[in-house]
């Protein structure tokens, strides 16, 4: 009976993992201790590539506002649904191209965009692929966010330039960087000692 409960304590534990989806955003705080495995995966990401969770975070939250398996919308022509526009997917919103350019340069060819730790280390493995490439700051969610969103020929050619609207967006990642940073440093400890083990009281 034992036995029993504790693989079905263990089958639940996995599933709860799987659905996980923040109910506060805007607090990653709240994300990382509603599920600790995702704080593990971040900072993790963040010991291998250097790049700060909190602007990592704040990219993921910008594309995918931390979704699974989210993607652009379907265009439609009379109510006939046209192929999508471009092939992002996932919580970094990863195109094909992009994620290919990852598993082949990591070795991570089982790595899935719907999987948080994954899309994570993508995060972190593209900012410091822009820090060499493009010479971009790691810190700077500003111009990080433009490399990521524009690709690293755009961003090299200043296509962000013409985009207005992107302008604001990036902004709006720099912000909520900030806020997460700051959010961190007031939980970090807290986060650190749960993340020791399967239970925190």
């Amino acid at each position: 009976m034992f036995r029993l409960f504790l693989v079905a304590s263990v089958f639940l534990l996995i599933s709860g993992c799987s659905t996980y989806k923040p109910k506060q955003v805007d607090n990653i705080c709240s994300i990382f201790l509603g599920e600790i495995d995702w704080y593990k995966s971040a900072k993790s990401a963040q010991k291998r590539w250097g790049t700060p969770m909190h602007i990592s975070m704040a990219i993921m939250k910008q594309e995918s506002t931390f979704r699974a398996k989210v993607r652009p919308k379907r265009p439609t022509f009379f109510f006939i649904p046209l192929p999508r526009k471009s092939s992002a997917y996932g919580y970094a919103q990863a195109q094909n191209p992009a994620w290919n350019d990852y598993r082949k340069d990591t070795g991570n060819w089982s790595h899935d965009r719907d999987d948080f730790g994954d899309a994570i280390n993508f995060i972190g493995w593209y900012a410091n692929k822009s820090n060499k490439r493009l010479g971009v700051s790691k810190w700077d969610a500003y111009q990080q966010y433009l490399a990521y969103h524009e690709g690293w020929g755009g961003y090299a050619r200043g296509s962000f330039k013409k985009k207005p609207n992107l302008i604001k967006v990036a902004n709006k990642v720099k912000r909520q960087a900030a806020v997460y940073g700051g959010q961190l440093k007031g939980c970090k400890s807290k986060l650190d000692e749960k993340s020791k083990g399967w239970f925190f009281w």
